[in-house]
């Protein structure tokens, strides 16, 4: 099994390659949540260059979601002409496209929205300025979920291939799996089941409501200590992901090679490829720059290899992977080479708070 090499993924999909681009936070939308020109030139510079799967920025479903200024949305049927452009150029290069919906729950500030956040409990965190959320009712959960809903059926109306459930990064579905971040008592709190219930719900709603032929992967973190989210939950969570109808499953590890565990420590990758069916699409994301990289993660038990960084700087990454010594260029990049890969000044700008990825 090579990078290179096509991948099934069911529905009668196939991604040419096993590379995808992660969703990553570029702040080119408009204000209102529509697709600027520059966003949808961005994404599609990327599929040219022949990334197996392409996935758009996190798009929140509700107006109330937004998590930052710059921010797509999903929220409307205002915003489906723009995203059919997007949807139907991604096609044309080959890739198999999908949109991350996502809500911000207590990371969607009141000096956005306007309103106050919501969660699943009641929590709060610095950069909220002492503000805490409001514990969502059972009308309010059953009301995302529909969102979540109606923005997946957007997304097919736009001609999207699927679309990835962004429950990782500590925003509202993460916020439900986490102990710290979830303290409920009733059916979504409790155990990794009752806290993952709202994230069922989600996947079996989008399930029923879109065609048989739209793809639905999942993003989670492995661990993230602080909101409550540790290796063994995620695992189980893992495990009962797999038997529902999702296509692709997505760790965000942040760094793949770190090693995890006491006496045999292994990777994320491995530890949740023991764990869940041996031909189920496993994407790992997190540090992977090169093609030994690459091979390597494969060798993890990966199906799928996401990137973030090497695709802003490298849009025609995966046409270089036959090569088992292609080595990228690494940062600080100039200025001039990111405009050359079509980011625009607002991404160029917001590149520049990542430690030694721009000259400045």
């Amino acid at each position: 099994m090579k990078v290179t090499d096509s991948i099934d993924l069911g529905r009668g999909f196939t991604a040419k390659n096993r590379t995808l681009l992660a969703a990553m936070t570029n702040k080119q939308s408009n204000i209102d949540g529509t697709l600027s020109d520059e966003e949808i030139k961005w994404l599609v510079r990327r599929g040219q260059g022949d990334f197996g799967i392409t996935t758009t920025a996190a798009a929140n479903v509700t107006k109330a979601g937004q998590g930052w200024e710059g921010e797509m949305g999903v929220w409307s049927d205002k915003h489906i002409p723009r995203l059919t452009e997007l949807g139907e150029m991604l096609k044309e290069t080959g890739t198999i496209s999908l949109v991350q919906l996502f809500h911000g729950g207590m990371r969607a500030p009141q000096r956005i929205t306007g309103v106050r956040p919501i969660s699943a409990s009641e929590n709060t965190e610095p950069g909220m300025d002492g503000v805490y959320t409001k514990a969502m009712t059972e009308l309010e959960i059953d009301s995302m979920i529909q969102s979540f809903t109606d923005a997946a059926l957007r997304c097919q109306k736009a001609g999207f291939h699927g679309v990835e459930l962004h429950g990782a990064h500590s925003y509202l579905i993460c916020q439900f799996l986490g102990q710290e971040t979830n303290r409920r008592t009733d059916k979504w709190g409790g155990d990794i089941h009752g806290r993952s219930k709202f994230l069922r719900e989600i996947i079996k709603s989008i399930r029923n409501a879109t065609s048989e032929n739209f793809l639905v992967a999942v993003r989670i973190s492995p661990i993230i200590e602080k909101a409550g989210i540790y290796l063994n939950d995620s695992l189980e969570l893992a495990k009962e992901l797999c038997k529902m109808e999702i296509d692709m499953l997505h760790i965000s590890c942040w760094d793949v090679f770190e090693q995890v565990g006491h006496a045999n420590s292994q990777s994320l990758t491995k530890r949740f490829r023991s764990v869940i069916p041996d031909d189920f699409p496993l994407i790992s994301t997190g540090a992977v720059w090169d093609t030994k990289d690459a091979i390597w993660l494969m060798n993890e038990g990966a199906e799928i290899v996401g990137v973030a960084r090497v695709g802003i700087a490298h849009p025609d990454w995966p046409q270089n992977l036959s090569d088992e010594n292609y080595q990228p260029q690494r940062p600080p990049f100039s200025v001039e080479h990111l405009e050359n890969v079509d980011l625009s000044p607002v991404f160029i700008e917001y590149m520049k708070r990542w430690k030694n990825f721009v000259i400045i």
